[in-house]
């Protein structure tokens, strides 16, 4: 049966969350494999919207087994926060699982994530200070506290005391900040370790013998291509693999059980953060773009930056994901824009072109985009029923996009709720 994965192409918020509810919809099992509470995915079902952010889109259907895999990071505290936000809108979470491999945000790591920015300076990353750098630099130095940890209180208060003494000499004596109380971080996580313990299973398991008896999986992530640790715009990533590779790692599956992945897109290419983004528009069209496509961040609020369409990138994200499709969303954002742009390649400073993603900011700060232009649309698309509805130009444009990033596109977003994706 099929194992979707679905990857974000750009540097996130391109609407993964409508096509992954979409896809959910028709899934046994949703599984979440990397990143935390630092994303979120604004889902639009029957007219209700849902902001999720560490519990798979896949809640929100009764039957549905929801894991989360060992690759995230989980905030126990927000994590319960969300649990009681869905019960009390009538949201089972019955079905919900965690892995107990999954590391655990504690209170140090959203404390050094702000003190950590706020030393860089006018060079800080422009993280959301939720803790995820910092806790997947203790999974990588081995001094983590998992899930399983937090569910059993004696294992949890000794290594409370072993890492939070140093973490305490951190913060006060290289940044200058506030000591934690160790008995009290103690008793707040032991309660939050009762509140989760009927939720901890293996998901690399549970997994496994869902593929094994025929059930269709889907696979999510958060954030996207250009913020994965390795292949994004570094330094100014995430701490994880949020490209297609990620999810065989985040959840304890081997490759060959996935038989079909597909990229998410904009129709235009926004960014929040810092680091270099060559097709912004920092202009009325930008701004337009921003207002009328509502980018602004649903964990932040903060608003995104804007830019054309920059094939450059998403045929970065193509290659380095091993795409099957592609679903362009916001189509209809672009509504009365006379000229619309794609960025086809990239002029280095010694003025030769290049077609391929730049490996080093360093050398992507000096790119100037080169750009095609389209004659825009100004119909109201979002209630076309089917592709062959959409104007010529519309279509136009779409075809124009799979050619420069050599990907078929499988799905048109032309609205907010999922019944406005048209499906090819």
């Amino acid at each position: 049966m099929p194992a979707n994965i679905v990857v974000g192409t750009q540097w996130g918020d391109e609407g993964k969350g409508k096509i992954i509810d979409i896809i959910s919809s028709r899934a046994d099992v949703v599984v979440r494999s990397q990143g935390g509470n630092n994303a979120g995915h604004t889902v639009v079902n029957n007219g209700e919207v849902y902001k999720l952010h560490l519990i798979p889109s896949g809640i929100l259907y009764k039957d549905t087994l929801c894991l989360i895999g060992a690759g995230v990071v989980l905030d126990p505290k927000d994590f319960i926060g969300e649990l009681e936000s869905l019960e009390a809108r009538g949201i089972s979470t019955a079905n919900l699982k965690i892995d107990p491999r999954a590391h655990v945000v504690m209170p140090w790591h959203i404390a050094l994530d702000g003190l950590s920015e706020a030393f860089r300076g006018g060079k800080d990353i422009g993280t959301t200070k939720r803790g995820i750098g910092p806790t997947y630099m203790d999974k990588y130095e081995r001094c983590g506290i998992r899930v399983y940890d937090l569910v059993h209180p004696e294992v949890l208060a000794e290594k409370i005391q072993a890492t939070g003494k140093l973490k305490n000499k951190i913060i006060t004596e290289v940044y200058g900040g506030e000591a934690f109380d160790l008995d009290k971080v103690t008793a707040e996580y032991t309660e939050y370790g009762k509140r989760l313990l009927p939720y901890v299973d293996d998901v690399s398991v549970l997994t496994f013998e869902a593929d094994k008896a025929g059930k269709t999986i889907m696979f999510e992530g958060a954030q996207a291509t250009l913020l994965d640790i390795d292949f994004g715009t570094y330094p100014y990533v995430t701490s994880s693999h949020p490209v297609s590779a990620g999810v065989c790692v985040g959840t304890g599956v081997g490759p060959k059980m996935i038989t079909n992945i597909i990229g998410v897109a904009k129709a235009y290419t926004t960014r929040v953060g810092k680091g270099p983004f060559p097709t912004e528009l920092d202009d009325e069209t930008g701004d337009k773009i921003r207002n009328v496509g509502g980018e602004f961040g649903t964990t932040t609020g903060r608003p995104r930056r804007t830019g054309w369409f920059d094939a450059v990138i998403v045929r970065h994200s193509v290659r380095v994901n091993g795409l099957d499709s592609l679903a362009i969303n916001k189509l209809d954002t672009l509504a009365n824009i006379p000229i619309l742009k794609i960025c086809i390649a990239y002029k280095k400073p010694d003025g030769t072109l290049t077609e391929h993603f730049p490996a080093a900011l360093e050398e992507l700060e000096g790119c100037e985009p080169v750009y095609v232009e389209f004659p825009g649309f100004t119909e109201d698309i979002s209630k076309c029923k089917s592709f062959d509805e959409l104007p010529e130009n519309c279509k136009e444009y779409i075809a124009r996009l799979e050619e420069y990033v050599g990907c078929k596109v499988s799905m048109v977003g032309i609205g907010p709720d999922r019944s406005q994706i048209l499906e090819r």
